[in-house]
Parts: C-alpha cells; sequence; structure tokens
C-alpha cells in the first residue's frame, strides 16, 4: 500500500520554505546563481509551473544535492495531485490492465 500526502507539496514551497526563507536567499539571487530567468524562479516559488529537469539539475548542483532530490520532488507531486484528483482516479479505474498472458500476442 503506497501512502500519499492529503496535500502535495510542490517543489516551490519546498524550495521557498527549507532552502531560500533559511539562507536568506531571493529569487533574484539564485537565479542569477544558477543563470536562469527570474522569472522562472518566481514563478516555481508561487507554485505556477513544474520544476523543470533543467531547473532540478541546476538546484541540485548549487545546493549540493542529487538531481533525484529535485526530480524525486516533482514526481511525488504530480502523482499526489493524480491520488488526491477523484475523477482522474475513476478514469484510470476503467483501463482494463493486460493479461500476462496477452504480452506474447502484441508482439
Amino acid at each position: 500500500m503506497e501512502i500519499r500526502f492529503a496535500n502535495p507539496i510542490h517543489p516551490g514551497e519546498m524550495l521557498r520554505e527549507e532552502f531560500l526563507d533559511p539562507l536568506g536567499l531571493s529569487a533574484g539571487k539564485l537565479a542569477k546563481a544558477l543563470k536562469v530567468p527570474r522569472t522562472r524562479i518566481e514563478r516555481l516559488l508561487r507554485e505556477e509551473t513544474a520544476l523543470s529537469i533543467d531547473t532540478a539539475v541546476r538546484l541540485a548542483r548549487y545546493f549540493g544535492m542529487s538531481d533525484g532530490f529535485w526530480l524525486g520532488l516533482q514526481s511525488s507531486y504530480e502523482l499526489d495531485c493524480l491520488h488526491a484528483d477523484k475523477k482522474r482516479l475513476a478514469a484510470l479505474d476503467e483501463i482494463e490492465p493486460l493479461e500476462r498472458t496477452d504480452l506474447g500476442k502484441a508482439a
């Protein structure tokens, strides 16, 4: 059984609350260090956009972390949002899994 958060945590929230605020970094200063447009960081912090692979890799380099940490945050956020959306889950329930015996027939 997989446990999901009731309130998905956006990577921008994590960046803001756990990195920028404690370190006293502004969006502009971070953007300059990452060599990306300030608006990219501002939109991420306002949770208006997803965390791109490019930004994830830059954040990992800057903070001395793994790319997987940031990419995992984005993936977890998207999955949590999916699991929180009852309409989308209902649509997924309508998909009938391919039977293992049918796998050889598909080729």
